[in-house]
């Protein structure tokens, strides 16, 4: 089963007890005038609402701050006396009654830090008056690694309190594996983007050096112009803040690298550019576009090859901005080009193509992948659609 549907399974699953819990309370009271719906949709609603608050807080993990946070919501859905959070090394947060409990917890729930299964045990408790008599320790459980334990107790044994804290343990278990997801989902961006940031070649920032040298006692002005241009272009490859940004920004730093280009190769290298303001705003993931413009740099000037032209066109699609880069190069073999995508190798110019193409599938889904058109000798066309809006995608 699917994270996703998993996840719906265990919602199901809370939505029915909880429903069912909170019908029993409504209906043991009036319902007020100015209340809508039926008892069951009551019941729903409130479940949903207090999942959701309880959601965020977990999706940072299992630590302190995120057990401290959502504990009382976990409590309210379970409707028990007291709740206990436990990583593997001690207790991180308890609500609820009883506190003094809290100092034996750790060695109740060794046995389930151990074996991964769910325990009820009696509390022990030597005070009278204390309501806390029962409880049960469910473990929290990502990717068959058990994190720590959910604990609720009770005045007396319930089954019903079981099964629901087996439920909601196991809607908290779902929170942190989305938390783990994201986790990895940034270290492998970040990981993305140093293997892009690797690409910009010794050999490209020795050239533009070199390039912007020849012009100092020639042109100082110009000299000066290109080394603004270098500093703002590797500041902006380089930078350490946010996975999006935007396509203004993005094709500022292409203009700059491609200013560099030209002072190099001067008129072998002539570039058009094309863009609609109106899409100027529209958020994309960072260096997304730059590795293409540097493919179709390479390709149209490697070899024998005496002069090339880039057209650079940004337009506008309705609900997308449609960014097509073409140069009149070398080209590549289809199946070669096939290879790459499918992350079978090729060299600096497949690391490009493929990390962009993965990291536009991952933020967009599959049918935002590159649409590169080539053959030997024909060039090559690449077309990338970007929505103008897509939830969590902000430049910055």
């Amino acid at each position: 089963m699917t994270g996703a549907g998993y996840a719906a399974v265990v919602v199901l699953a809370l939505l029915l007890f909880a429903a069912g819990l909170l019908l029993g309370r409504r209906t043991a009271r009036p319902l007020r005038t100015s209340d809508v719906g039926t008892p069951v949709e009551h019941a729903t609603f409130e479940t949903l609402h207090t999942a959701s608050l309880a959601a965020p807080p977990l999706r940072a993990g299992l630590t302190e701050d995120s057990a401290r946070r959502s504990a009382r919501r976990l409590r309210s859905l379970l409707g028990t006396d007291a709740l206990c959070l436990t990583d593997r090394d001690g207790v991180l947060v308890w609500d609820g009654e009883g506190d003094h409990h809290g100092r034996d917890v750790m060695e109740q729930v060794a046995g389930v830090l151990e074996t991964g299964r769910d325990t009820a045990f009696r509390s022990g408790c030597d005070d009278l008056d204390c309501p806390l008599k029962w409880a049960v320790a469910v473990p929290l459980t990502v990717d068959h690694r058990v994190l720590g334990t959910l604990v609720a107790y009770a005045p007396r044994e319930s089954a019903v309190l079981a099964r629901a804290a087996g439920e909601v343990a196991r809607w908290v278990c779902v929170q942190l594996e989305l938390a783990e997801l994201d986790r990895s989902r940034t270290q492998l961006i970040e990981a993305e983007i140093r293997a892009l940031r690797a690409q910009i070649s010794p050999h490209f920032i020795f050239n533009s050096l070199a390039a912007i040298a020849s012009f100092v006692r020639t042109d100082p002005e110009k000299a000066r112009e290109l080394l603004l241009e270098f500093a703002d272009f590797t500041r902006y490859s380089f930078r350490r803040h946010g996975d999006f940004t935007t396509l203004a920004d993005e094709l500022h730093s292409i203009d700059q690298y491609l200013a560099l280009v030209r002072a190099r190769f001067g008129e072998r290298l002539s570039v058009t550019l094309q863009v609609a303001p109106e899409v100027l705003p529209v958020a994309l993931p960072f260096l997304c576009l730059q590795p293409l413009v540097e493919n179709a740099v390479k390709h149209g000037l490697e070899g024998a090859v005496t002069s090339s032209r880039i057209t650079i066109s940004a337009l506008d699609a309705g609900s997308e901005a449609e960014v097509v880069i073409e140069d009149d190069g070398t080209g590549m073999d289809p199946q070669r080009l096939r290879h790459i995508l499918r992350g079978e190798g090729g060299g600096s110019t497949g690391i490009g193509l493929l990390n962009v193409d993965e990291r536009l599938r991952q933020v967009y889904g599959d049918e935002y992948g590159l649409v590169i058109e080539t053959g030997i000798g024909a060039g090559m066309r690449i077309t990338v659609r970007l929505p103008k809006y897509r939830a969590g995608v902000h430049g910055s």
